[in-house]
């Protein structure tokens, strides 16, 4: 066998690309210290050849005045940005800085739309010529942006949509629909990270174009090795172990995980991260475990310790355009997937077990646990070494320079 041949396809493809480089980029992003989603990735991925200033997010709904939590958040957000301003973006990399702004979140108040455009200009306008960041690309992942789009002096737009945002609760779906449709007008070019979300981008904007999440395949793979060794508060866990980590968050289907629990007291249910909801009708089933949020490079570990990996999503508006990043996590540490009827878990049928229904969900675990040999995760894992977010943001990079010369030419 040639050297040659031992090398991931990715990574051969890679040495003909050069994406993006010596660019200026502004990003409308989350907050910089949430779990890491695709933004993170992305960004953290074109900074290794371009400037990138990452303003930490906008809001995307109104605060309830009424709620302490929300008026601590906006006067940490006015503190923050006061400390920002002053001594400018802070370095989070090599070539990337953060900067937290401030911004009146009522996005449904003209006036208050009208006053955020001139602070973002300004502000921005300040941290870019500190970092000499002259002509510049705006990215954003957030909807309302859209807004503040044309306005800043950016060169070209790039609206990279991760959600069906019009589903969450807790935003207006009908202003977040408009404000999607509007930025996607707007943008030059547009990536979506669902076959779901492309088709209907698609009309909104010729120039739409499928994102597929990349994988940080070397971490994740570490759970194939012998000498990783287990997290404490695993180590010692009972029977076959059915792991999810993310958000518990209002799509994740308790009910599922009620009845997996009681048909199975034998299995332990993992749950892994932040609770953002109500579990309280999973009290009742012992073998169902919560650990808390966990750093993102401990993940691999725990995985090591599942038996099978699980996408417990509700089937909704929201998450049939969801491509959730961890299935391809899951696959790169050899895990066997089931998940509920979800269109992108179909796209590795070998790989991922789809249910659409409860008794077909359990019956799919016992089919995960029969084929959970060590030959079977390395099958599993092994296709993933293609599916780098280095590769995929080198990819992102080539459709946006033949964006940004079809934009020139027509100058």
């Amino acid at each position: 066998m040639h050297k040659s041949d031992l090398v991931p396809a990715s990574h051969a493809n890679a040495a003909s690309l050069s994406g993006l480089r010596g660019q200026n980029i502004v990003c409308f992003a989350k907050d910089w210290n949430e779990d890491p989603t695709s933004c993170n990735h992305v960004l953290r991925n074109l900074a290794k050849h371009n400037k990138v200033l990452w303003v930490n997010s906008i809001s995307t709904r109104a605060p309830n005045l009424a709620s302490g939590r929300d008026i601590k958040k906006i006067f940490r957000r006015v503190s923050e940005f006061l400390i920002g301003f002053i001594k400018g973006a802070q370095p989070v990399g090599d070539q990337m800085w953060l900067f937290n702004p401030f911004v009146l979140p009522f996005h449904h108040s003209p006036w208050a739309v009208k006053l955020n455009q001139a602070i973002l200009r300004f502000t921005i306008g300040v941290q870019r010529r500190r970092l000499g960041m002259k002509d510049f690309q705006l990215w954003t992942f957030v909807p309302t942006s859209a807004e503040y789009v044309g306005r800043l002096g950016e060169s070209l737009v790039v609206y990279y949509c991760t959600d069906e945002w019009s589903g969450f609760s807790f935003v207006d779906g009908k202003r977040m629909e408009s404000l999607v449709q509007d930025l996607s007008t707007k943008a030059d070019v547009v990536f979506a990270t669902s076959r779901t979300l492309v088709t209907k981008l698609s009309a909104y904007n010729a120039n739409t174009h499928l994102a597929s999440h990349g994988v940080s395949y070397e971490m994740f793979a570490q759970a194939l090795k012998n000498d990783l060794p287990l997290p404490e508060d695993v180590s010692s866990l009972k029977g076959p172990v059915l792991g999810f980590y993310g958000l518990i968050e209002e799509w994740m289907d308790q009910d599922l995980l009620a009845h997996l629990a009681r048909k199975h007291p034998e299995w332990t249910i993992l749950l892994i991260g932040k609770v953002c909801v109500d579990t309280q009708k999973l009290a009742p089933h012992s073998n169902i475990k919560f650990l808390g949020r966990k750093p993102h490079h401990a993940l691999p570990a725990y995985c090591k310790a599942f038996d099978v990996a699980l996408i417990p999503h509700k089937v909704n508006k929201l998450t049939i355009a969801m491509n959730p990043i961890k299935l391809r996590e899951y696959m790169s540490a050899g895990l066997k997937i089931v998940s509920t009827d979800l269109p992108e878990m179909k796209l590795y049928p070998e790989h991922c077990i789809t249910a659409a229904s409860y008794d077909e969900f359990e019956q799919g675990v016992v089919r995960a646990l029969a084929d959970n040999s060590a030959a079977g995760r390395q099958a599993r894992s092994a296709p993933m070494a293609r599916e780098t977010w280095e590769y995929k943001v080198l990819e992102l990079g080539e459709i946006v320079k033949q964006s940004q010369q079809t934009k020139s030419e027509r100058r």
